[in-house]
C-alpha cells in the first residue's frame, strides 16, 4: 500500500507524467461531451425501448463508448477504425506483399498501412451509418428522412468517427495507453452508474430480489478474478540460447522462456462476431425501408431466427470460438516463429529446428487457444445467460464489459508503471 501511495505521489509531482495523464483525462472529457450531443429528430423513448430489446445493439453501443444509444454525433465510436484495422491484419495474411511491406520498410511501412486503415474506416463508417439510419427509421425511432437529411446525418456520423479516431491517436501519442481502448473503457465506466441505479430501484421495488442481486454481485467478483487470471495466463515454452562470452571460450547455453498467452486475441473475436450478427439486421432494415423485401423474405426469416435468444446465443458462441482461432492464426505464425529461432541460433530443448519446431508451436498454440476460445465464448454470452436465468436484461456490465475493463486496466497500469520507471531513472541521472 505504501508503494502505491508513493507512485501516486510521484505521478502528481513529476511534470511529464502529470501532463500526460492530464491530457488523457482532457481528451476523455471531450469524448464524453460529444457523446451527449444527439443528432436531430430522435424519439428517445422508442430508442431506449429498442435498445432494451436488442442485445447486440447494446453490445455495439458498448464498443461505441455509449454514443450509439443516445444517437450522438459520435454514435459509431471507434468501431469503424477497429474494424478497418482488423481487416488490414487479415489482408496481410492473405496478401504477403502487405506483410512484406511492413517488415521491409519498417516504420514507413507501418505508417502506410495505418493510412490505408484510416481511409478504409471512413468507408466503413459511411456504410455503418447508412445502415443504422435505415434500421432506426424502420423501427420508427427516426422519422422518414429525405435524401438531404439522410446525407447530413450520415456525414455527421462519419465526421464523428473520424474525430474519435483522431482523438484516440492523440491519446496514444501524447497521453498514456491505447487511446481507442481507453475510450471504450471510459464509455463502459460511464454507463455503470445507470446500471447501479436500475439495480437499486429493482431492489427497492421488490425486496425479495435482494438475494438474487447479492448472488449476481458475488458471481461478478469471481468472474473478475477469472478474467484477470486468464488475461495474465501464459504457457511458457523453454528456449535455449547459445552464447559465446569470449573468443576461444566454450559456448554457454542460456535457457529463457517464450510466453504464449492463453487469450492472444483479446476482444477482437467478439467484435467480429457482433459485426456479422448485426449485418443481416442492418441490410434488412435498409431493404425493407425501400420496399425491396417483405416480412416473408428469406432475409426476414434470418433476422427473426437471429432475434431468438437461444439461437442467437448459440451462434454468437460459435462465432466467437471460431474467430478466436482465426485471429490467433493471423497474429501468431508458428512457421515464422520457428524460422526466427533458427536464424538466431536458438532452439526448443528436445525439438529439432525447422519443421519439427513449427509443428511443436502449432500444437501448443492450438491447445492453448482452445481453452482461451471456450472461455471467451462463455464470457461473451454471459449477459444472455444471466438475463435468461434471472430476467434482468439491463445488466450493462456483463462479461464482455468486464473483460474490456480488466484488460484495458491492466495494460494502463503496466504503461503507467513503465513511465514511472523511466522518469525515476531520468531524474536520478539528472
Amino acid at each position: 500500500m505504501k508503494e502505491l501511495f508513493t507512485k501516486i505521489k510521484f505521478i502528481f509531482t513529476d511534470p511529464v507524467l502529470r501532463r500526460k495523464i492530464g491530457f488523457l483525462l482532457a481528451m476523455i472529457l471531450v469524448f464524453r461531451l460529444f457523446s451527449a450531443v444527439p443528432i436531430p429528430s430522435i424519439d428517445q423513448v422508442a430508442l431506449k425501448d429498442f435498445f432494451d430489446k436488442n442485445n447486440f445493439l447494446g453490445m455495439v453501443n458498448m464498443f461505441s463508448g455509449g454514443g450509439l444509444q443516445s444517437l450522438s454525433i459520435v454514435m459509431l465510436g471507434v468501431m469503424p477504425y477497429i474494424t478497418a484495422s482488423i481487416i488490414m491484419q487479415v489482408l496481410q495474411m492473405s496478401f504477403p506483399r502487405l506483410k512484406e511491406m511492413q517488415k521491409e520498410e519498417g516504420e514507413a511501412g507501418r505508417r502506410k498501412i495505418a493510412n490505408i486503415s484510416r481511409v478504409a474506416s471512413v468507408f466503413i463508417a459511411g456504410i455503418s451509418a447508412f445502415g443504422y439510419m435505415h434500421l432506426l427509421q424502420s423501427s420508427h425511432i427516426l422519422p422518414s428522412l429525405d435524401t438531404f437529411d439522410m446525407a447530413v446525418n450520415v456525414i455527421m456520423a462519419i465526421g464523428g468517427a473520424v474525430f474519435l479516431m483522431w482523438i484516440g491517436e492523440l491519446i496514444s501519442e501524447f497521453g498514456i495507453g491505447n487511446g481507442l481502448s481507453l475510450m471504450i473503457f471510459a464509455g463502459i465506466i460511464a454507463s455503470a452508474p445507470g446500471t447501479l441505479r436500475q439495480a437499486y430501484e429493482g431492489v427497492i421495488s421488490d425486496s425479495s430480489q435482494i438475494p438474487m442481486f447479492l448472488g449476481i454481485f458475488a458471481f461478478l467478483l469471481v468472474l473478475i478474478y477469472l478474467i484477470v487470471y486468464v488475461t495474465e495466463a501464459e504457457r511458457p515454452v523453454p528456449i535455449n540460447q547459445t552464447k559465446v562470452v569470449r573468443a576461444g571460450e566454450k559456448a554457454q547455453t542460456i535457457q529463457t522462456f517464450l510466453p504464449i498467452k492463453l487469450n492472444q486475441a483479446g476482444v477482437i473475436p467478439i467484435i467480429f462476431a457482433i459485426s456479422i450478427l448485426m449485418f443481416p439486421q442492418m441490410i434488412y432494415g435498409f431493404l425493407s425501408s425501400i420496399n425491396i423485401v417483405g416480412d416473408t423474405s428469406v432475409l426476414a426469416t434470418v433476422v427473426e431466427f437471429l432475434n431468438n435468444q437461444l439461437y442467437q446465443g448459440i451462434i454468437y458462441f460459435i462465432l466467437v470460438f471460431l474467430f478466436t482461432f482465426f485471429y490467433t492464426a493471423v497474429t501468431f505464425d508458428p512457421k515464422e516463429m520457428a524460422e526466427n529461432l533458427q536464424k538466431a541460433g536458438n532452439f526448443v530443448p528436445g525439438i529439432r529446428p525447422g519443421e519439427d519446431t513449427e509443428e511443436f508451436f502449432g500444437k501448443i498454440t492450438t491447445r492453448v487457444t482452445f481453452i482461451g476460445a471456450v472461455f471467451l465464448g462463455l464470457v461473451a454470452v454471459l449477459p444472455m445467460l444471466i438475463g435468461g436465468l434471472t430476467g434482468i436484461t439491463y445488466l450493462g456490465i456483463g462479461g464482455t464489459s468486464l473483460l474490456i475493463i480488466v484488460s484495458v486496466g491492466i495494460d494502463l497500469i503496466r504503461k503507467v508503471n513503465a513511465q514511472i520507471s523511466v522518469r525515476e531513472y531520468l531524474n536520478s541521472v539528472d
